[in-house]
């Protein structure tokens, strides 16, 4: 039911065939979150800024409440009001209860708690740097980060040093 209303595939379970980049984006980013899960409390808090349509902020909540049983609250951030409503509306649908989202900016979020883990999947401009920096000041435990347009940069990077790292693409 999730994936059917995020739009990635139809009710016979088949990925559309324009989604699929973006189904193996989330599972792969979902591979990165089972190298680090088990240093997560049983009752992770966790933030996703720049959530976007949250693609990414479901999968990590079905896969940390469903498959691996963690008490989780996650909460997605954007600017814009029309995905957080759409998060809100889909997660109330799906019964994730301790899954919600607000509309708000990275750059002046308040820092009322610490974060066990903050993740970002290509939030926009300067986005990522403001969720590492806010994620660094306020002692979060796991930091998962792809920025925004590192497709675009990638081929502009000329480092022979970096090389090594650099023949491998996206890190």
């Amino acid at each position: 039911d999730m994936l059917i209303s995020l739009g990635l595939m139809n009710g016979d379970g088949y990925v559309y065939k324009e989604r699929q980049k973006k189904f193996r984006q989330i599972n792969k980013f979902l591979e990165m979150v089972a190298d680090v899960a088990d240093r997560l409390p049983e009752n992770p808090h966790i933030l996703d800024f720049g959530c976007g349509k949250s693609y990414l902020t479901f999968g990590l909540y079905y896969y940390l409440k469903v498959i691996l049983n963690k008490d989780v609250n996650i909460t997605g951030v954007d600017l814009k009001k029309d995905v957080v409503d759409f998060g809100n509306n889909l997660a109330g649908k799906c019964g994730f209860e301790h899954l919600k989202f607000i509309h708000g900016d990275v750059a002046d979020f308040p820092s009322e708690k610490r974060w066990d883990m903050m993740v970002t999947l290509h939030a926009c401009d300067t986005a990522t740097d403001y969720a590492l920096g806010f994620a660094v000041k306020n002692g979060t435990g796991i930091i998962l980060s792809v920025p925004c347009c590192q497709h675009e940069l990638f081929y502009q990077v000329e480092n022979e040093l970096l090389q090594p790292m650099l023949k491998h693409g996206i890190l």
